[in-house]
């Protein structure tokens, strides 16, 4: 049970690194922009950039890498994401910083996916949905810690600090990792084409584009969190940072939220959450006139934003696990594969909006693409529920 405990706290610690470093351009975006002399909105399209990397390298490198043994596989992925990260901490232009955190991103999706799966190799079946909300949660971790802790150091040592310690605390994890995950664990041995036949099942096809547009919605404004609170709610740099960790908090909730949704509904729970994302969501341009009204409001949206997490990474996984074993990995790799096909959009949505609207558009934006994840949700639910109909009558 120690042993458990131990593994689960360094799965948890690999998704905070990894969120650390993703979101820590959120929290120093005008820091970077008076460094390279670079309006906000193109410093904003780093976070575009990134998440394109992600989710197209991901599937890839995931499918080679799941040949091999998966515990050196972590460590190499977690070797290069730290080299990414000394890399922008040396950035001497907006160049050489984009360079960088592509390199980053190359392998942040592998090695989240690596850690989902040993999430599901450890993990006794009851505690499955428990240890899939805590490693989310180490996202939501770095955005209560990470980001607001990045801002700080920026604020008051330079934005270099800041990847520094996303270094340091890298080079923690990868001793933890060493010391304390099992070294034996392979997946069934495949081909290429055996792998990707996980897409020909419908539902995964369709199940896949709800992560994406789920934090496509988020995404349009959470690209420009600061500068909304800032300049758009006109809260001092001194309260950003307090409310920067309250959104940290709400997402934590959300997170653990999600847990107790997979123990229960799932995914039969999505189309309130979706239909409360775009009430939210419309409400911004009215709502972001009073301060104190529009940081309640963001701290709801954000709470929203990851209740899917746990209940579409079990599905992914029961669907894997029942009929393409041998995709296991991959399964793993889809939720933060498609959240970042989702980051890119909602960022670049966002970027147009802001440049062409203004902040105070961006709510409407993001309900958009709620709209279009509530749709996407109602059609799926309706699509298992048939399956499981079809699987009971063949019995």
């Amino acid at each position: 049970m120690k042993q458990f405990k131990v593994q689960s706290f360094v799965l948890v610690l690999i998704a905070f690194v990894l969120g650390f470093s993703e979101f820590l351009i959120v929290g120093i975006l005008d820091d970077l922009g008076a460094q390279f002399n670079t309006p906000v909105a193109t410093v904003g399209y780093l976070v575009t950039i990134f998440a394109i990397v992600y989710a197209v390298s991901t599937p890839f490198i995931t499918i080679l890498i799941s040949k091999y043994n998966l515990f050196a596989g972590l460590l190499v992925m977690m070797g290069v994401f730290t080299l990414g990260n000394i890399l922008s901490f040396l950035a001497t232009s907006f160049i050489f910083l984009a360079i960088s955190r592509i390199v980053t991103a190359l392998v942040s999706g592998v090695a989240i996916s690596l850690g989902l799966t040993f999430a599901g190799y450890i993990a006794p079946m009851s505690k499955r949905g428990w240890l899939l909300s805590w490693v989310f949660s180490g996202f939501s971790i770095a955005s209560v810690v990470g980001v607001p802790l990045g801002t700080f150091i920026s604020t008051n040592f330079g934005w270099r600090m800041s990847f520094l310690t996303v270094i340091l605390i890298s080079l923690v994890t990868m001793a933890f990792i060493f010391l304390s995950l099992p070294r034996d664990l392979k997946v069934k041995e495949s081909s290429i084409r055996g792998q990707i036949s996980l897409f020909s099942d419908k539902r995964i096809r369709v199940g896949m584009l709800l992560p994406m547009f789920n934090l496509a919605a988020i995404y349009v404004f959470y690209t420009y969190l600061r500068p909304i609170i800032t300049t758009q709610l006109q809260f001092s740099i001194g309260t950003l940072t307090i409310l920067l960790a309250v959104f940290g908090i709400s997402n934590i909730i959300g997170n653990l939220a999600s847990g107790k949704l997979s123990e229960g509904p799932g995914l039969r729970a999505m189309p309130i959450v979706f239909t409360t994302q775009f009430g939210l969501m419309m409400l911004m341009p009215a709502v972001f006139k009073f301060s104190w009204l529009g940081a309640i409001l963001l701290f709801l949206v954000i709470l929203t934003m990851p209740l899917i997490n746990s209940p579409i990474q079990l599905f992914f996984l029961q669907v894997a696990e029942n009929d393409y074993p041998q995709s296991i990995v991959l399964a793993s790799s889809l939720n933060s594969i498609f959240s970042n096909f989702g980051i890119a959009l909602g960022s670049a949505t966002g970027g147009v909006i802001v440049s062409h609207f203004g902040l105070g558009m961006v709510g409407p934006g993001g309900a958009i693409y709620a709209l279009i994840a509530f749709l996407l949700v109602v059609g799926l639910n309706k699509m298992t529920h048939k399956w499981v109909q079809s699987r009971h009558s063949k019995a």
